[in-house]
């Protein structure tokens, strides 16, 4: 058993060797990494703070400003692109790479299947986008399979919603809405009748708050006259994603995270992924779901593997981490999800998050180690961290079309400070880290490497102990969280701190745990905490408190063997 460690990368801005960046900046003012730039020695330095799995961000070919004309690819019109780069959600060609991320662009497939075996080969297996809700306004599959009918070619563009059209139109109406479709070198950009736009935006009018570069693709839900769901005969749209999910999976990547898939109707994805399942049975399916009450019907109907836990324990542990909320919130928590825990994907950044250190978020990466213990030792549901999170990567850049709002962008071209010294020209050292950098990412290392060394961490069994730990001088509900977990003869005792200051914390045991863990107690015993390799000697019995000292910011894992 595994406990899966996801390393998210944005793949255009991992590897950039171009040390600083200019205000909305193009390709060659900028530059761009490379999927060459994942070198073995990368892939290690990634593999040895406890990956499992990269997520290749930003793979699937997407409209973009930068002019590619010359190797065959239509050009996009600026004003249906946001930023120089243009976001990696609006899919040009589903069965095309980025040309972005190739050092020659005429061989970027090859560069990208190279890419999955150079993984491979370093022990991490491969993730990356699909893309199911929208695609570019423009889109136009250039390499797809010549059996292979393009999105749109066969629809009816005079009827509002078919079940056999691919999207949605608006008849008699052009694409109109608050953005500027002029541009001095291409013109006006002309689109009728106007297309729904991908947030369910089923007039001609988007505004520059909605996801106005894209267009809604058409799974037969009727939208427009609310006449529901028409699944019978199976709409072409779902012959034409699955066909796509198949084609990525024959490269020989090992997972698919699914953009908004609860966009998506549930029913396609429950026929799909057995589908793809089918041929290729160890492939995991990740959706990107905000609804609780439909977290469910995702896993059980739609037959995801897991869930992102955003709205449930990031948003809990955000709001602590912040000071704004209680730590006695992350019980009830977990408790909303119980039954379907181990299917929950945790993190604390991602590309859509504001980074922990940025300004809007923590402002300091160290305040966040309370929320990353409890986050990747709770279960033994996946973890997830983003690229430079461990470096404490602020976000705080004003790159282009992305703005200063404390993420990294994902429309422009940049390049990464953090990352750009880790790098250090291609030999992925720390020797140009601060020493607060070097600090982190040795933390993350040893945490993330802990959760599959430590048989406790990755198959164990959880028991919450803040039932016993609340209203009491020993110990503040409010700043402090503690749990347990145990494997066999192997107990870890987890208690982490979200205060400024070190708290001397006494932690009741109750005798619940013991009988449900079946564990002996013992009036005293030698404890080693696995973040520090200290020992210490604490009490683990129901008569009597744990004693210990949280480090501010902080948390202990303290290992126990239980037993003969």
């Amino acid at each position: 058993m595994e406990k899966i460690i996801i390393y998210q990368v944005f793949t255009r801005l991992f590897g950039n060797s171009k040390p600083t960046s200019v205000y909305n900046g193009s390709l060659q003012e900028n530059g761009c990494g490379k999927m060459a730039g994942f070198t073995n020695q990368a892939l290690q330095e990634i593999k040895k703070l406890g990956t499992t799995h990269i997520w290749y961000t930003g793979v699937i070919a997407h409209a973009t400003q930068t002019d590619y004309t010359a190797y065959g690819i239509p050009r996009n019109h600026p004003s249906i692109v946001k930023g120089k780069a243009g976001s990696p959600y609006a899919i040009r060609d589903y069965y095309d790479v980025d040309p972005d991320l190739a050092v020659n662009v005429n061989q970027r497939m090859k560069e990208f299947e190279t890419l999955i075996e150079r993984t491979h080969a370093n022990r991490l297996k491969v993730i990356i986008d699909f893309v199911p809700n929208h695609v570019s306004r423009q889109y136009q599959s250039l390499a797809k399979p010549r059996r292979v009918k393009d999105l749109g070619e066969t629809d009816n563009p005079n009827i509002a919603f078919s079940p056999d059209n691919n999207f949605y139109y608006i008849p008699g109406q052009k694409l109109e809405g608050e953005i500027d479709l002029h541009n001095e070198s291409m013109g006006d950009y002309y689109e009728s009748p106007a297309k729904a736009t991908g947030n369910n935006r089923f007039d001609a009018y988007p505004n520059r708050n909605d996801w106005y570069e894209t267009v809604k693709l058409n799974y037969g839900t009727d939208y427009i006259h609310n006449t529901g769901n028409h699944f019978s005969p199976i709409p072409d749209t779902w012959h034409k994603m699955k066909d796509i999910l198949l084609f990525w999976a024959g490269k020989g990547i090992d997972g698919f995270r699914c953009d908004m898939a609860e966009m998506v109707p549930c029913e396609f994805w429950g026929w799909a992924i057995p589908e793809v399942k089918a041929q290729y049975p160890n492939l995991i399916f990740i959706a990107e779901v905000y609804n609780p009450n439909e977290y469910r019907n995702y896993l059980f109907n739609g037959k995801f593997d897991y869930l992102y836990d955003k709205v449930g324990l990031y948003d809990t542990l955000r709001g602590i981490t912040c000071g704004y909320s209680s730590a006695t919130a992350i019980t009830s928590c977990w408790q909303s999800v119980n039954d379907i825990q181990s299917h929950m994907l945790n993190f604390l950044e991602n590309h859509d998050e504001q980074r922990i250190a940025s300004d809007f978020f923590a402002g300091n990466p160290f305040k966040a180690l309370p929320a990353l213990i409890v986050s990747a030792c709770m279960n033994t549901n996946p973890m997830m961290i983003y690229f430079g999170q461990e470096l404490g990567e602020p976000g705080m850049d004003e790159e282009g079309f992305s703005g200063r709002d404390g993420r990294t962008t994902i429309f422009d071209y940049w390049s990464v400070n953090s990352l750009y010294r880790w790098s250090n020209n291609g030999r992925y050292n720390t020797h140009l880290l601060s020493p607060k950098e070097k600090e982190l990412r040795k933390f993350y290392s040893r945490l993330l490497n802990l959760c599959n060394q430590e048989a406790a961490l990755r198959e164990g069994t959880f028991f919450d102990l803040m039932y016993v730990n609340q209203g009491g001088w020993q110990m503040n509900e409010h700043r402090q969280y503690a749990f347990l977990r145990k494997q066999e003869n192997e107990v870890l005792l987890i208690a982490v701190n979200f205060d400024e200051t070190p708290a001397q914390v006494s932690i009741n045991l109750p005798a619940h745990a013991f009988e449900y863990l079946n564990m002996p107690e013992y009036e005293s015993i030698t404890a080693t905490n696995l973040l520090d390799s200290q020992k210490e000697t604490i009490s683990f019995t129901a008569n009597k408190p744990v004693a210990i000292t949280l480090p501010a910011y902080g948390g202990k894992i303290l290992k126990i063997k239980i037993g003969k």
